[in-house]
Order: C-alpha cells, then structure tokens, then sequence
C-alpha cells in the first residue's frame, strides 16, 4: 500500500513513478516490481507497467547488470563470486550475469585483490604466518574472489620481498632452516 494513504496507486500513476525512478538510475525489474507491489499495483497491471518501461527503454536488465558489475567491482571491491551472488538474488539471468562479468578486466581484477589484500595486511601483521594466511584468505573469501586467485594472491604477497609488513614472516622462516 501507499505509504501516505490506504489507496494503492492507479496504475497510470505507478507507471510515471516508476518510470521517474528508472530515469534516475537503472534497476533491476525485481525491484520495480517490489516497488510495484508496495505501492499496491495488483500483478496484472504491474507485469503490463513492466514491459512498457521495457518498451520505453527506461528499464533493461542488461544494462543494469553491466552497471551494477561496474560499480560493485570498482566501487565496493568486490570480486566475481560475490556480484554474481548478489545479481542472482535480484533474478537476473544467469546469461546476462556472465556476460556483465565478462566485462571485468582481468588485470584490473587481480591488481584490486591485491590492493585490497596489501590493505588487509596492514592490520594482521603482527601475527604468526598461518594466521595472517588465515586472515587474508577470510577476507578476500568474504569479498567474493576465487579460492585459487586468493590462494595464489597470498602466497605472492608474502613472498614479495619488497612487503616490510612481512619481516615476521620471513623471520620464521630464516629460523627454521638452522
């Protein structure tokens, strides 16, 4: 229902709504309908306000997935596994999902976990090397990145010679050659 009333919105006046939401930024139609619903608009009459703002170009799922890989990738920092989640909850076709994802430079991939792992590192450095791996591998896992990408990020950020948030690391190791 209307928040400001106990009518629900004619559908005329839930279609120029709608349609001034999607012009200020794009959305899923998921979200459209949610919107839909909560403004009262019976099922019939909000599938026919959907394909007209289809029609109308104000809505497109395959914009708004390459839009929202875009900007939960270089804006949130998030890794593949975690928008393609994220996508899948809003019922976005798992076609367009990979096709928005296939949008995402590889080497820019790689160098935001790495950015977000040194950040990371920062703040576990004073702790043994199993649990700063531990840590690292958590965090990047919560970010959405895959197991092998993290897996080979960690064990190239420890190495690095040049990373003196490691000396603990390579202290240990020294040590243990002896």
């Amino acid at each position: 229902m209307n928040k400001r009333s106990d009518t629900a919105l004619s559908p005329e006046k839930a279609l120029y709504k709608a349609a001034a939401i999607c012009s200020r930024c794009e959305q899923s139609e998921a979200d459209i309908r949610t919107k839909l619903s909560s403004w009262g608009v019976n099922p019939g009459d909000a599938d026919t306000i959907i394909d007209r703002l289809k029609r109308e170009s104000y809505l497109s799922e395959e914009r708004y997935a390459h839009a929202f890989v875009r900007d939960k990738f270089r804006f949130a920092g998030w890794g593949r596994i975690k928008i393609a989640y994220a996508m899948r909850q809003k019922r976005i076709d798992e076609t367009r999902i990979n096709e928005a994802l296939a949008e995402i430079n590889e080497e820019e991939y790689r160098e935001a976990l790495f950015a977000a792992l040194r950040g990371k590192l920062r703040s576990v450095s004073g702790r043994g090397a199993m649990q700063q791996r531990a840590a690292l591998y958590r965090f990047a896992a919560s970010r959405g990145y895959e197991s092998s990408l993290i897996s080979s990020a960690i064990a190239s950020l420890l190495t690095d010679s040049d990373c003196d948030c490691c000396d603990d690391v390579y202290d240990m190791t020294d040590s243990t050659e002896d």
